[in-house]
């Protein structure tokens, strides 16, 4: 079996499993697809995931576009732009088995603090961090989720997946153009992007029980479970990299 082969295979189904995450919750398909995609062939990334990443949000707006938080929305892009410039110089200089321990770190912390809160307040100032932070981290991982997740994590489940949706689409179409203009975007990453755009439209399908049983008051939950278990994966496939195993 052909490298190209394994990574369409085994990271189809990552991205399979994070489709049917994200249309769930919100966000989460990076979070389980980047690290297997980076695994199996971290030269591939992140632009294999932005292709995807790009992509679904497209699903799940075609469906609740109209719950979008438009407000919150602005500042997160605002915050965006300047997050996605310090990503950029990310990936050019520091080495795609850091950026993820350091992600991994960043996460564990949030979701800590989070879990021992009683509520994180949503206003301009905390959105727009998070959206600084998500640039960062998506441009320089793919991951980007996790700080927003934890922003809107009280909000309902339909605002909750639309803004992100939409967010996560401006986005990734950003982290694309920026990782061309660094020349850190190889054509085999956009085709690969593309071959997995196939188990990302079956996992979005698969979501939809998923929605309704979070919908039940189960989002916050759920955000906090997937971004732990996502942060741990990357500190293990970290671990796992330094080893050489």
């Amino acid at each position: 079996m052909t490298d190209a082969a394994l990574v369409l295979i085994v990271g189809g189904l990552a991205v399979f499993v994070g489709a049917i995450v994200q249309g769930g919750v919100g966000f989460g398909l990076g979070l389980v697809a980047a690290p297997v995609l980076t695994m199996l062939d971290p030269d591939r990334m992140p632009g294999a995931i932005q292709v995807v990443n790009v992509t679904l949000p497209l699903f799940t707006l075609a469906v609740e576009w109209r719950t979008v938080d438009w407000r919150g929305l602005g500042f997160a892009v605002l915050g965006r732009l300047p997050g996605s410039v310090i990503g950029a110089v990310i990936v050019v200089y520091v080495s795609v088995y850091i950026r993820g321990a350091f992600v991994a770190v960043m996460v564990l912390i949030a979701v800590a603090l989070t879990a021992r809160a009683l509520s994180v307040p949503r206003n301009g100032l905390t959105v727009a961090s998070a959206g600084f932070v998500s640039g960062i981290t998506g441009t320089a991982t793919g991951i980007g989720g996790p700080p927003m997740g934890l922003v809107y994590q009280h909000a309902k489940g339909p605002q909750i997946r639309a803004t992100l949706a939409m967010f996560f689409f401006l986005s990734a179409a950003q982290s694309l153009v920026i990782l061309a203009v660094v020349d850190e975007l190889p054509a085999r990453a956009l085709l690969t992007g593309a071959g997995l755009i196939v188990p990302m439209v079956l996992g979005f399908l698969v979501s939809g029980r998923l929605r309704r049983y979070l919908d039940g008051g189960k989002v916050r939950g759920a955000v906090l479970a997937v971004a732990a278990a996502s942060a741990v994966a990357l500190l293990v496939q970290t671990v796992i990299a330094q080893l050489g195993v």
